[in-house]
């Protein structure tokens, strides 16, 4: 009886229905695959903040040296002002610099270069730092 009074609202009805019977279940478990989970995006941040932290502590630690502190006071840079230009580099910037710093101690420490180079990339990567923070 209420469905004689209202076409419009059977009509409505009807099509709903065969809107939802008709759409395939595979495309909606599809959708829900493409969805990234809150605990996937919390483990990703995670660890991009550790591997942040790593890079900034590589860095740190290769301008501490005595050697680092040397080279920088000789060219007149400041091992403060170093420090702090770490922090505000990108993650991008931080990874590539914590990854020559790696292989210019890994070198260093193999024979492959000698005190002389290795105060030359401190020097190189320490004004690096500095002009990317001047620039932005």
């Amino acid at each position: 009886m209420f469905c004689e009074r209202y076409p419009v609202v059977r009509a409505l009805t009807a099509s709903a229905l065969v809107a939802v019977f008709s759409t395939p279940q595979s495309l909606v478990a599809q959708v829900a695959d493409h969805l990234v989970s809150p605990s996937t995006l919390q483990k990703a941040a995670v660890g991009a903040s550790q591997q942040r932290e790593q890079n900034m502590a590589t860095l740190k630690t290769f301008f501490s040296s005595d050697k680092a502190r040397h080279a920088l006071e000789s060219s007149h840079m400041s091992p403060e002002q170093v420090n702090k230009a770490i922090s505000s580099l990108s993650d991008d910037e931080l990874a590539q610099l914590a990854q020559r710093a790696n292989k210019a101690q890994a070198d260093f420490a193999a024979g492959s270069i000698s005190d002389r180079d290795l105060l030359i990339i401190l020097v190189c990567v320490a004004a690096l730092i500095l002009i990317i923070i001047a620039v932005r």
